[in-house]
């Protein structure tokens, strides 16, 4: 199984480049598949004063040598035309934001780099609706598709999870990731920024294990109440390695790959 795994935004080298080594070596210690995860920017936070990311050139650079130093691919957002480029030139996989997925000219510009594509669906979307999203990106000339749940709105500032999304999305033949941080989130919940209860991130998580999906993303910081973006649906480093645990013998057991470890 794949784990997406780090911190929201990037903050500093020094806990980026921590958390990095720390994620890898436990999903290694799984045998699990790492892919490690970081934005440059957040482009879409709820405030005009909420902290973004050291921006494009000096965060793709820190991906750059991330990448290099533990041999991990690495994944981060775009969120218009004229990032596409640079990032391709590093990221091994490039993330379409939940609130991006509809925006042709922009999927298109990441299918035809050849990188790997994660598609967030967007809150507002049906399961069935993202069979366009997927057609967008192979009109381009792209097969190597991801398709990410992050959850679905439900009234304000709530999502909810309907875990039938994910056998529906896994009929279309591509992989299917279940995020379980982005799932548990209250968006625009708190005052001037989002909220969530990261409580909810483990019995998500194994629940949507539990019905076959092909990766699990999760933000994970050492110290989620100190983060700088979306600290209340992040996943304490801590209770990493333990849930990574759990989450293996799930996904050995229902997919009958052998005896629980």
């Amino acid at each position: 199984m794949l784990v997406i795994a780090g911190p929201c935004v990037i903050e500093t080298p020094d806990i980026t480049r921590d958390l990095a080594g720390f994620l890898q070596a436990a999903t290694r210690n799984q045998g699990m598949g790492f892919v490690f995860k970081s934005s440059y920017d957040k482009a879409n936070r709820t405030s005009v004063k909420s902290y973004r990311g050291p921006g494009l050139a000096s965060g793709l650079n820190l991906l750059r040598q991330i990448k290099e130093e533990t041999g991990a691919p690495v994944i981060s957002d775009v969120h218009n035309l004229a990032e596409v480029e640079p990032a391709a030139a590093i990221l091994d996989v490039i993330q379409i934001p939940a609130f991006l997925c509809r925006q042709t000219d922009l999927v298109q510009a990441v299918a035809r780099t050849g990188r790997v594509v994660n598609v967030k669906k967007g809150q507002f979307l049906s399961p069935w609706d993202m069979a366009h999203v997927i057609e967008k990106i192979t009109a381009a000339g792209n097969e190597n598709i991801l398709i990410t749940e992050r959850g679905a709105s439900f009234g304000y500032n709530n999502l909810v999870v309907d875990m039938r999304a994910l056998p529906i999305m896994r009929r279309f033949g591509y992989p299917v990731v279940f995020d379980a941080t982005h799932s548990v989130q209250l968006p625009g919940g708190g005052q001037g920024c989002s909220s969530g209860d990261r409580d909810l991130i483990a019995p998500l998580a194994r629940a949507a294990v539990a019905a076959g999906v092909d990766g699990v993303f999760m933000e994970v910081h050492p110290d989620p109440d100190q983060a700088l973006c979306d600290g209340p649906n992040t996943l304490s480093q801590k209770d990493f390695p333990d849930l990574i645990t759990t989450l293996n013998r799930i996904d050995l057991l229902v997919k009958n790959k052998g005896p629980e470890r």
